[in-house]
């Protein structure tokens, strides 16, 4: 019996472990927006199998995505002070448990594309590519940001293709708009977050835009990102019957990423996690809450 106990115990640890490894709660970030694409694609409420089965599917994707990145940036993060303490560099998470997890994930993610439609399976190896070569764009191109970006995008892309289940879907503005948009908003966070590494990727010849150009121009670049992403939501914006709780959203939107990058500064990068992870998971909730508001209306 205290054997038992003692295996379901690890077996816990090692879970939880686990979800430190991929960061689950910063799901928040894209899955907002994942959410988007159904709601808008159904021009109203999801029915409760198509809600469930995409939450799934994005919830497997980015394990995967996540549990890769992380197998594959090992040796990096091995001697990178900022990284040393994640669960696989520590052992507290095993190589083998962390192969398995990126195994089940993908199994799960091609059960729940099965159940969604064949036109969603057939479409799936584009988004494993995605999923899969994202990571090693650090390598050798400092626009690896970008990449990043759009592979976050293509979940509420998959999102409005999933609901529309036809291949005409592929070419509908609004999913398109909405990648569009989560590109941009991705890229310039991580534009961000990347700043704190600098003497690091330089030091391993990583490519990105403030260890390419400077911290200080990769702000600016953030901004930009930034500020075209804000001009998308403009766009979305003329999608709507009902426009005013989505201009509500936009305000609040507006007023989060203009303090998020008051908040960082080349001098100092002190609040880089609170603007990081705080300000970006306020703007995926706000901004769903606004089309969803003005969809339901």
């Amino acid at each position: 019996m205290e054997g038992h106990k003692l295996s379901l115990r690890n077996s816990y640890l090692s879970f939880i472990n686990f979800l430190e490894m991929i960061k689950f709660e910063h799901t928040i970030f894209a899955l907002p927006f994942a959410y988007m694409g159904m709601f808008m694609a159904k021009k109203g409420v999801p029915s409760l199998r198509e809600f469930v089965l995409i939450s799934i599917a994005f919830a497997a994707a980015r394990t995967y995505a996540m549990t890769v990145n992380r197998i594959l940036d090992l040796p990096f993060d091995r001697i990178n002070p900022r990284t040393k303490e994640r669960p696989l560099v520590t052992g507290k998470v095993k190589k083998r448990t962390a192969y398995t997890g990126a195994l089940l994930s993908l199994l799960v993610l091609f059960s729940v594309a099965y159940m969604l439609g064949p036109f969603v399976l057939k479409l799936l190896p584009i988004a494993l590519f995605f999923l899969t070569f994202y990571h090693v764009t650090k390598r050798f191109t400092y626009l690896s940001h970008f990449f990043l970006g759009f592979t976050d995008g293509l979940a509420p892309l998959g999102a409005w293709i999933a609901i529309k289940n036809s291949a005409f879907s592929v070419f509908d503005i609004p999913g398109w708009l909405l990648l569009f948009i989560v590109t941009f908003w991705i890229a310039g966070f991580d534009i961000m977050y990347q700043c704190q590494d600098v003497e690091f990727d330089r030091k391993m010849n990583l490519q990105t835009i403030p260890s390419r150009f400077g911290i200080r121009t990769g702000l600016i670049v953030a901004r930009f990102c930034h500020g075209i992403m804000f001009l998308g939501l403009l766009g979305l914006l003329t999608l709507f019957e009902q426009k005013i709780p989505f201009i509500v959203a936009l305000a609040i939107t507006s007023y989060l990423l203009i303090k998020e990058h008051l908040m960082v500064s080349p001098e100092d990068l002190s609040n880089l996690n609170v603007a990081f992870f705080n300000m970006n998971g306020y703007i995926s909730i706000v901004v769903f809450l606004g089309i969803m508001v003005s969809i339901l209306i």
